[in-house]
C-alpha cells in the first residue's frame, strides 16, 4: 500500500530545509509499506506563479526514499533556509497498480502544468476510465498513466467552471468525490489557496496528528453536516457557517501531520483523529473542521482526539538489522500483551472486555464463521479445530476475497470474525459489510485502535501486538492465534465437559513466553540450515492437524520475502499429486508433533524418506525417535497440541528471514507486496 504524509505548520516558523526533513522522516517511517517512488509537493518557485506570487513545486523520484532526499537538495533554485511562518507540504510513497514506476507516475500528482492543484491519493478509483475520457474531450491533457491524475484534473475542471468567486476549497473537493468510485484516502494542496489544507478518506486509512502548546487530550471536533451539490445550488461556506463551532487551532501556533499510518506520527505527537469513511477535514488559518457529506442515523456528531499509546522505539529497529527480525524476536513479549489484563491464571478465567456483553448473544449462534485473508486466514485455519472443540458450533473459514466472490448464505444468527492486521484489509471490510447487511453479529481482531473494522464491527478483540513494520506478517500471526484461542476458552468457561481441557490449555499458556524464548535460542541452527537451502528453486511444507496452517503460514513467509516457490501441503493430500514433486532434490520441511496426527505423519515420512527425499523434521525435543533417524532436526519444546503451531511457525518465520537475507532481498520491503491490502 502507498505511503501519505503531510504536514502543515502555521505561525510555527520553519525553514525548507526543516520543512523536508519532516516531509522525508514522514515517508522514512512509511517505508514498510511497500513502494517504488516517492515525491513531495512544497511552496517553492515554478514555471509559473500566481499574482499574488504563489506557486508549487513537484519533486519526485523512483527508487528509496533516500533517492528523493538527495533530490531534494540539488534544486538551485529553493532556498533551503528561507523561514516559512506557514506551509502546507505533501509527501508519498507509491506503489505502483496503474502504470509502471517512474516519475511521471508518482505522487504527487497535478492538475496542469502549472500545479494549480496537486493531490497525494492511496487507495483506487475505479471509474477513472469514464472520468478520464470525460476531462480528454473537456481539452483536458494527461501525463501519467495512473488513476489518480484524473482527481487534480477534475477539481481543476470544477473550479475553472466555478459560478462564483467565493467557492471554498473543501467545497471543490466535496465536488470532486462525489464523483470518485472505488476506496481512497486523499490529501489536497492548492496555489489557489495557500495554507489550506484538505483531506478526506474513504475505504482507507487516514488520521491527523496535532500539535500544539493548547492541551488537547479531551478535545473533541463538531462534525457539520453539508447539503452541498456538485452543481452548488445548496452550498455553504464550512468554516463559517456555525458561529458555535469550536475546532482546534483557532488562530494559535499549531501544526497538524496528515499520514496513513500512527508510526508517520507518533515522533511529532501523540494526539491524533482519526478520519471516518466520508468525512472532510479542513485546516484554515490554523483551524481544523470537519463535516460529512451525507448525515447516517445514530452517527456520533464529534471526532475525538485520541492519545496513541504507541512510543517511537516500538517503531525503531534497535539492534535488530531489520523489523522482521526485531518483530520475530519480539514475540516473547508480544504474546504477554495479548494474554494481559484478560487472563487470570490464578482462577482460570478469561475475560475479553470487548467481547463479554456479547458473549449470551455468541453462544447462542447457529455457526462462527472466520473472515481473512493471507496470514490473518491462517490464524482462523490454526484455530479452526479447537474452536469447534471448545464451542461445540461449527466453524467455517473463509479466505474474504473467495466469500465475497460467491453469493455465500449469511443469517441473523451467524457470528462473523473479521481478522485483520491493519483493519484496513479491503476484501476483510467488504466482507464485513456484506454480513452486517444481512443482520450477522460482526467481531473485529484486529491489531490496529481506531482502524475501519474496529469501528464497523459491533464488538471485538484488539490483539495489543505492538506495531508491525515488517510486510510480512510475524507476531501478529502469533497475537492473532493467541486471542481466538483466549475466545475459546471464555466461551467454555461454564462447560463441566471442557474443564480438563480448559486447565491445560491456561496452563502452557502461562508458560508460552518461556517457551518461545527457548523456540528462538535455535536461531543459529536455522540459519545454519537456510545455508544448505537459499540456492534452491523450490521448497514443500508438509504437516496435518494442528500444523496443517503452519505449513500454510510458513511458505506464504519463504515466498513472500525469498520468493523461492513454497508450498504448504496437507499431508493427508500427499498422494493425491505431491508425492510426484519428492526426488532427493527436493527440500521438504515437515511438521511432525506428538498429536493426534502422529501416526499418520510418520507415514508421510516414510513415503518421502522412501521416495529418496531427505526431509527436515520440526518436532517435539522429546522425541527421540525422530531426533535420531532425521536429515536434519528442529527440535521444540513439547506443549499442548493446540498451541504448537504457535511454536512451530517460528522456526519458519527465521528459516524465511534468513534465506531472504542470504539471497540478498531486502527482508521488510518485498518486492510488489504490501503491508496493508487496501484495494481489491
Amino acid at each position: 500500500m502507498c505511503g501519505i504524509f503531510a504536514y502543515l505548520n502555521y505561525r510555527v516558523p520553519r525553514t525548507r530545509k526543516e520543512i523536508f526533513e519532516t516531509l522525508v522522516k514522514g515517508l522514512q517511517r512509511l517505508e514498510y509499506r511497500g513502494y517504488d517512488s516517492a515525491g513531495v509537493a512544497v511552496d517553492g518557485p515554478n514555471k509559473t506563479t500566481d499574482i499574488n506570487g504563489n506557486s508549487i513545486c513537484l519533486i519526485k523520484k523512483t527508487g528509496k526514499v533516500k533517492a528523493l532526499d538527495e533530490e531534494l537538495y540539488k534544486k538551485d533554485s529553493l532556498n533551503l533556509d528561507q523561514e516559512l511562518n506557514t506551509h502546507f507540504g505533501l509527501a508519498h510513497t507509491r506503489w505502483a497498480t496503474h502504470g509502471e514506476p517512474s516519475p511521471v507516475n508518482s505522487h504527487p500528482h497535478r492538475s496542469d502544468k502549472d500545479n494549480e492543484f496537486v493531490v497525494i491519493h492511496n487507495g483506487i478509483i475505479t471509474n477513472y476510465k469514464e472520468l478520464r475520457e470525460y476531462l480528454i474531450n473537456k481539452g483536458y491533457e494527461f501525463e501519467s498513466e495512473t488513476d489518480t491524475e484524473v482527481i487534480p484534473k477534475l477539481i481543476k475542471y470544477i473550479y475553472d467552471n466555478r459560478e462564483n468567486d467565493e467557492v471554498t476549497f473543501s467545497t471543490l473537493v466535496e465536488r470532486v468525490i462525489k464523483q470518485l468510485e472505488g476506496a481512497f484516502a486523499l490529501v489536497f494542496k492548492s496555489r489557489h489557496f495557500p495554507g489550506e489544507a484538505v483531506s478526506t478518506r474513504r475505504g482507507s486509512p487516514l488520521l491527523i496528528g496535532v500539535r500544539s502548546e493548547h492541551e488537547l487530550s479531551t478535545e473533541q471536533i463538531p462534525v457539520q453536516y453539508n447539503s452541498a451539490h456538485i452543481n452548488g445550488v445548496q452550498e455553504k461556506n464550512h468554516h463559517n457557517s456555525s458561529s458555535s463551532m469550536k475546532s482546534t487551532g483557532e488562530g494559535r501556533a499549531v501544526e497538524y501531520y496528515f499520514a496513513s499510518d500512527a508510526s508517520a506520527i507518533i515522533e511529532h505527537t501523540n494526539k491524533v483523529l482519526y478520519l471516518e469513511d466520508d468525512d472532510i477535514a479542513v485546516v484554515t488559518k490554523g483551524e481544523l473542521s470537519i463535516h460529512r457529506m451525507n448525515r447516517q442515523a445514530g452517527e456520533d456528531p464529534v471526532r475525538a482526539i485520541q492519545t496513541l499509546q504507541m512510543e517511537l522505539q516500538h517503531i525503531m529497529k534497535g539492534n535488530f538489522d531489520a523489523f522482521m527480525q526485531k518483530e520475530i524476536f519480539e514475540q516473547p513479549e508480544s504474546v504477554v500483551n495479548t494474554m494481559r489484563g484478560r487472563i487470570c491464571f490464578d482462577s482460570n478465567t478469561v475475560i475479553l472486555g470487548g467481547l463479554k456483553d456479547h458473549l449470551k448473544e455468541i453462544k447462542r449462534c447457529r455457526r462462527l464463521i472466520m473472515i481473512g485473508c493471507g496470514t490473518s486466514f491462517h490464524a482462523a485455519v490454526a484455530t479452526r479445530q479447537i474452536l469447534e472443540e471448545l464451542t461445540e458450533l461449527p466453524v467455517m473459514v473463509e479466505l474474504a476475497s473467495d466469500f465475497l466472490d460467491r453469493i455465500t448464505p449469511v443469517f441473523r444468527d451467524d457470528v462473523c470474525f473479521f481478522i485483520s492486521q491493519s483493519g484496513e484489509t479491503a476484501d476483510t471490510l467488504m466482507a464485513l459489510r456484506y454480513c452486517k447487511d444481512r443482520g450477522a453479529l460482526t467481531v473485529g481482531v484486529t491489531n490496529t485502535v481506531g482502524s475501519s473494522i474496529c469501528r464497523e464491527t459491533v464488538c471485538g478483540v484488539h490483539i495489543n501486538a505492538g506495531p508491525e513494520i515488517g510486510v510480512a506478517s510475524t507476531k501478529a500471526y502469533t497475537s492473532q492465534f493467541v486471542a481466538l484461542i483466549m475466545f475459546g476458552l471464555m466461551m467454555s468457561e461454564d462447560r463441566l465437559s471442557h474443564q480438563k481441557r480448559r486447565l491445560e490449555i491456561m496452563a502452557e499458556l502461562k508458560k508460552l513466553p518461556d517457551l518461545i524464548k527457548e523456540v528462538l535460542s535455535l536461531n543459529d541452527k536455522i540459519k545454519t540450515i537456510a545455508n544448505e537451502l537459499y540456492q534452491q528453486r523450490s521448497l514443500l511444507v508438509m504437516g496435518r492437524g494442528f500444523n496443517y496452517a503452519t505449513c500454510l503460514e510458513g511458505a506464504l513467509k519463504i515466498k513472500e520475502i525469498t520468493y523461492m516457490h513454497s508450498e504448504g501441503i496437507l499431508a493427508g493430500e500427499l498422494k493425491h499429486g505431491p508425492l510426484a514433486l519428492v526426488d532427493k532434490h527436493m527440500p521438504v520441511i515437515m511438521i511432525i508433533m506428538k498429536d493426534g496426527c502422529y501416526i499418520k505423519c510418520q507415514n508421510a515420512l516414510q513415503q518421502v524418506t522412501a521416495r529418496s527425499g531427505r526431509p527436515i523434521i520440526i518436532c517435539s525435543k522429546d522425541d527421540l525417535e525422530l531426533t535420531k533417524n532425521a536429515y536434519q532436526t528442529i527440535a521444540l519444546p513439547p506443549t499442548v497440541d493446540c498451541l504448537q503451531g504457535i511454536l512451530s511457525i517460528i522456526p519458519l518465520q527465521l528459516m524465511s528471514f534468513h534465506l531472504a537475507v542470504l539471497r540478498g532481498y531486502d527482508v521488510d520491503c518485498p518486492r510488489n507486496l504490501a503491508k496493508s491490502v487496501t484495494v481489491e
